[in-house]
């Protein structure tokens, strides 16, 4: 029987007080918790003691890490447990890939709770690798492992009363889990009609004025920071009061990132912000493990010794992380052994010629549209572009940021979708991503033809992954010669690496600054950003394998 006792300022996050004193902790559970004098401790320490950060939703796959790594990186920042949708894997891999991460979730001290995807394929107009449909979700959703329904992303099927849709929902109240929303921009009638239906959660509001009007309807707003899309700064204020009825969530965060920091940041950063310590430690521990029902303790007698010890209740510097009595990160160090994991894929296309990405200005009528993306957002706006036309075949506008984007099926040949995208400011080469949401088909921005070609095979030869190629001079001013190539291989589904994950954000470090500093992208993530231009349940414009795609209208342009 292990048995230990830590002291500290323990902070009791509910009763809002600090007192210093001593926890006891028994094979795994903490027996008590006991105020102490000067005169009682062993030795009189500045630092905080209170219950483990939670990301109340993230998808684990966009970490391009399997679950045992990301739970490398992510203790050493104090998170003991996540709310998981693995919605990315099971668009590739349908069920087999949801058992794939809750069995890989499993082999490491981490808190995992997934949830069963409610939309995969996420829409009919782009090609998935599976489908779940209503009865899977209700098989899912009887397994002690699935803690509740994944985001509804289809909300027009909630407001038009899709049979389907609403048979998922049943299944999720019939179990007693609670259903994840995602509806941006959703507002008055229609959002209390979403709400209403028995959805209790978004993370995508984008402005307060969405957010307040969601939380007037009873809904639990999550404040979404990511390596894409950042909201912090536009919900936060809501906090002060709300703050019973929000959490904190990364969504989508790349390796790098989650290197740096997770939750901790946030917490840093709302305080800075002039919000009650209190009141953000509440979104950041308390909320989710209630609102989920998690199997997580929260610091009191007789619940799992899940905690974290911090220098300060400013700056947030984790000191130590303790999952279930057990110590996993201390000084920034990791204590979690990844476990091997087998390999599970859904990849089956050929390299492609660089004719297949040419088109002729014949193929598009006038005018001629083009996704603007938004740097920080999710969401893009619809415009006309004008395309330089040479020979008959369109071509990248450089000089106005105008660039070739493609999507390529890759679970069978077939024709490739083409369009043209503003503001990823490359200037040479083009990038390629077989992480693109939601059905994760292969996603390229590029300058020219044969940029984005070598790009896109770079990513089908390693069956998954992200890359980059920029074309070298011969000479000064003589056309070109080599390519410059970076490739970061994702073989599991085509989405993650089981590799270390430090060595990943290492290797991902690596190729965004080759895209930023050698190929111009003026993008704060531009493979995060591109990931989500084929992610067609957001608004406007998006382009799928099967084509350009407007998210207001629900149709094809």
């Amino acid at each position: 029987m292990s048995i230990f006792k830590i002291q500290g300022n323990i902070v009791d996050i509910k009763a809002k007080n600090i007192f210093y004193g001593e926890v006891e902790v028994a094979d795994g559970k903490i027996v008590s918790i006991k105020p102490l004098t000067t005169q009682d401790s062993e030795l009189l320490t500045p630092d905080f003691i209170l219950p483990g950060f939670i990301d109340s939703h993230v998808h684990i796959e966009s970490s391009m890490l399997i679950p045992s790594e990301f739970a490398k990186l992510a203790v050493v920042h104090g998170t003991v447990g996540t709310i998981s949708d693995p919605h990315e894997i099971a668009n590739v891999c349908g069920m087999e890939g949801v058992e794939f991460m809750i069995a890989n979730g499993k082999t490491v001290p981490f808190k995992f709770h997934f949830g069963a995807p409610s939309c995969v394929p996420a829409t009919i107009f782009e090609t998935a690798g599976a489908a779940l449909l209503s009865a899977d979700v209700d098989a899912l959703l009887q397994n002690d492992d699935i803690w509740y329904l994944s985001e509804m992303m289809n909300f027009p099927g909630v407001l038009y009363g899709d049979k389907e849709v609403y048979k998922k929902i049943a299944a999720a109240k019939k179990y007693g889990k609670p259903v994840d929303g995602h509806a941006p921009g959703l507002r008055g009638d229609d959002a209390k009609k979403y709400i209403d239906a028995g959805i209790s959660t978004d993370h995508e509001c984008f402005t307060a004025d969405e957010a307040l009007d969601k939380l007037t309807y009873g809904m639990k707003i999550l404040i979404r920071e990511g390596s894409a899309a950042k909201n912090f700064e536009a919900l936060i204020d809501l906090m002060h009061e709300h703050f019973e009825m929000m959490m904190f969530c990364s969504d989508d965060k790349h390796p790098d990132s989650l290197a740096a920091g997770h939750i901790n940041q946030l917490c840093q950063r709302a305080v800075a912000k002039g919000i009650d310590v209190f009141k953000v430690l509440q979104a950041a521990c308390i909320n989710p493990v209630e609102h989920y029902k998690m199997k997580i303790g929260l610091l009191k007698e007789g619940d799992a010794a899940d905690f974290i010890v911090v220098e300060d209740l400013i700056n947030f510097k984790v000191l130590q992380t303790y999952i279930d009595g057990e110590l996993v990160a201390e000084n920034g160090e990791s204590r979690v052994v990844s476990q091997e994991s087998g390999l599970l894929n859904n990849f089956d296309c050929s390299e492609k010629n660089i004719s297949e990405f040419q088109f002729q200005n014949s193929e598009f009528g006038e005018p001629v549209y083009a996704i603007e993306a938004l740097d920080g957002q999710l969401i893009t706006n619809k415009i006309i572009c004008q395309p330089i036309v040479k020979n008959g075949f369109y071509e990248s506008n450089t000089a106005n940021d105008i660039l070739k984007i493609v999507v390529v099926n890759r679970y069978k040949n077939a024709p490739v979708a083409k369009s043209f995208i503003k503001n990823f400011g490359i200037t040479n080469g083009a990038i390629a991503s077989s992480v693109a949401h939601d059905s994760h088909n292969i996603v390229a921005v590029g300058v020219d033809d044969e940029s984005i070609c070598k790009a896109v095979n770079l990513v089908i030869k390693e069956s998954g992954g992200v890359s980059a190629a920029s074309p070298q001079p011969l000479s000064k001013g003589e056309g070109t010669g080599m390519f410059k190539s970076m490739v970061l291989p994702l073989p599991v589904a085509g989405l993650m690496s089981n590799d270390d994950g430090y060595k990943v954000a290492t290797a991902y470090t690596a190729i965004d600054k080759m895209v930023k500093e050698e190929m111009g992208s003026t993008l704060t993530a531009p493979f995060m950003t591109l990931s989500f231009m084929a992610l067609l349940v957001i608004p406007h414009l998006k382009l799928s394998d099967l084509g350009l795609f407007d998210g207001d209208e629900f149709k094809f342009v």
